[in-house]
């Protein structure tokens, strides 16, 4: 992220001081390519930017509880206290399995099937994601 998104992400931040916010656009910058909806931000980016420094200050000692106490002048049951406090506002992501990709000639039969009435949008979409 350059400098200058991360002033920007610091003054929204500020901005909504810690209220809920949705993204309404999307735009991929390499394909000129913009989806619009309500995208509720992850939950890293939804923490206090306090919170967000000092999780990247975690990760960046590699998970030393030793460092976190001599970088923030603070002690190691209030380390802990803090890494408690974000974990409880974080949701564990659900991993889905990678599946395989269904070659392109299969894809091409499943969706004749479709066309042809023999399936439902839903079994198609079932078949393509090689469930």
């Amino acid at each position: 992220m350059d400098t200058a998104a991360k002033q920007d992400w610091q003054a929204l931040t500020q901005l909504t001081q810690g209220r809920p916010i949705v993204v309404e656009r999307v735009r991929l910058l390499d394909h000129g390519i913009a989806i619009e909806g309500a995208f509720e931000p992850p939950k890293l980016a939804q923490l206090s930017s306090e919170d967000q420094v000092f999780v990247a200050a975690f990760v960046r000692s590699h998970g030393s509880i030793k460092e976190m106490e001599q970088v923030f002048g603070v002690s190691y049951p209030t380390v802990k206290a803090r890494l408690n406090r974000i974990a409880a506002m974080l949701e564990l992501v659900e991993m889905v399995p990678m599946t395989e990709p269904v070659p392109q000639a299969d894809r091409a039969k499943v969706l004749e099937r479709l066309k042809r009435g023999e399936i439902t949008a839903d079994q198609a979409v079932a078949e393509l994601e090689g469930r």
